[in-house]
């Protein structure tokens, strides 16, 4: 096991990798922004780094910062927690080249499957059903206009790059796909500095699930159930479950096996997410692999008892896997709802500023995943997350009623949240019955806000 860890990451993750390392006996440096200088939990590492200015570009996207943090701190390892650097091959080959153990996949396998039209190839080979789509990459206009004619309107243009559903864009005709073809790949371009960009075919009312696999470097990898992601806005998660209301155990198996399929296929190690959309007839198809830690992760931890990140250091290490598939076993029905300081009446417009407020809920069943306090001052230069709501209780229906009681007792004084936008969701009647599908934000919230007022944005 390893002596001392870099993290390169801030806010929730950091504090949540913090929380690993101290159970393990692991000594943690965590680096920080000028901007997070004041977050509590570098409190709670064993030592702390300043690497650079509030921009990203400056401090957290820094690399020889980091490097060079992790080499005064004497570290055996980084963690790059989500976001930022954690699935950048470049990155993951630089501490490799530094001998620096990297948490999480090999730097071949991150660019394999982070180049999302060699990882639907890797998908095809190990027979993991697809999204009909381009033959490779577009190579022009007229190839779209070609490629969609084959697949049939209405069509989704995916950057290979991609992620947080930038460079996507949908496409119903032929003029709107020679149009949303251009913005996607300005968008990709402006984001990742790749415009190269793809076909699928859109699945209309699909359902977003994804299946959580742990891997170690002896081949043997193992799945941990599936999440349930539908409830987003723009491609964004809002609130995620497992396991899915959508799935029978006949196709939760499928799943998991697919999963499974595509992590051996990739070489894949570490904890990673599989990612699916499943359509209306309860047919799945391979969306992307997600090579890191999600947010979303403790919904599994909750329901396996399963606890990721300290299996992400373990097999790092070089140890091999704890548990088997049949050591694997769904207890009960777990919710995660991301609290996002962002104003639903005003668009979801971000709203950083002092936290004068923060008391947390709590009760039975009942976890808060985040480093904001009362006097603590969210910074404008990063995602709007300031935490995460977690409830596991024995049924979903429980854990609904958890959830709204739990957002209810959270007091959160400054900052306009998504909290009552959030709780509207869980009480909608489509949420409830489990019939809900990735359009559903649109579909009830499009033009209104908490409480059904007109939105300003």
């Amino acid at each position: 096991m390893f002596r001392r860890i870099l993290i390169a990451n801030r806010g929730e993750i950091a504090q949540r990798i913090i929380r690993a390392c101290r159970e393990l006996g692991i000594e943690s440096v965590a680096v920080y922004s000028e901007a997070d200088a004041g977050a509590w939990y570098l409190r709670q590492a064993d030592e702390t780094i300043c690497i650079g200015g509030a921009a990203s570009a400056e401090s957290y996207l820094n690399v020889p910062a980091i490097i060079s943090a992790a080499e005064i701190a004497d570290v055996e390892a980084i963690h790059p927690g989500y976001g930022f650097l954690a699935e950048n091959a470049s990155f993951a080959e630089v501490c490799r080249s530094c001998r620096i153990e990297f948490i999480g996949p090999e730097a071949e396998t991150i660019a394999a499957v982070g180049d999302k039209a060699r990882a639907r190839e890797i998908a095809i080979s190990a027979k993991v059903p697809v999204v009909p789509g381009s033959d490779g990459t577009l190579r022009d206009e007229e190839h779209a206009v070609e490629s969609a004619r084959e697949i049939g309107y209405p069509v989704m243009i995916k950057a290979t790059a991609g992620g947080g559903g930038r460079g996507m864009r949908i496409a119903s005709n032929e003029p709107s796909l020679r149009t949303s073809l251009r913005a996607a790949q300005a968008e990709a371009l402006g984001a990742f500095g790749d415009d190269t960009v793809y076909l699928e075919k859109f699945i209309e009312h699909g359902r977003h699930v994804e299946v959580q696999i742990l891997a170690d470097r002896e081949g043997n990898v193992i799945h941990l159930g599936e999440r349930d992601c539908s409830i987003q806005r723009r491609h964004q998660k809002l609130i995620e479950e497992a396991p899915s209301p959508a799935l029978t155990q006949k196709q939760r198996d499928k799943l998991g096996s697919a999963a499974v399929r595509m992590a051996k296929a990739a070489g894949y190690q570490s904890a990673g997410t599989v990612e699916f959309l499943l359509d209306g007839e309860g047919n799945f198809y391979f969306i992307e692999v997600n090579a890191r830690i999600q947010v979303e992760h403790p919904v599994t931890e909750l329901v396996t008892g399963v606890d990721l990140i300290q299996e992400q250091l373990r097999i790092a290490s070089g140890e091999p896997l704890r548990y088997r598939q049949k050591d694997i076993q769904i207890r009960g029905h777990a919710i995660e709802c991301r609290i996002n300081a962002e104003d639903p009446e005003k668009g979801f417009r971000p709203s950083p500023g002092l936290i004068r407020t923060f008391v947390p809920p709590g009760g039975p069943g009942v976890r808060i995943d985040s480093h904001a306090f009362s006097g603590y001052s969210i910074p404008p230069n990063y995602d709007s997350m300031i935490g995460k709501l977690l409830v596991h209780r024995a049924t979903r229906e429980e854990a609904i009623r958890c959830a709204v009681r739990a957002l209810g007792e959270f007091g959160i004084e400054g900052p306009a949240t998504t909290i009552p936008f959030l709780r509207e969701v869980l009480e909608h009647g489509e949420f409830q019955s489990g019939r809900h599908d990735t359009g559903f934000v649109e579909r009830f919230f499009g033009a209104h806000t908490p409480g059904g007022r007109e939105s300003g944005a």
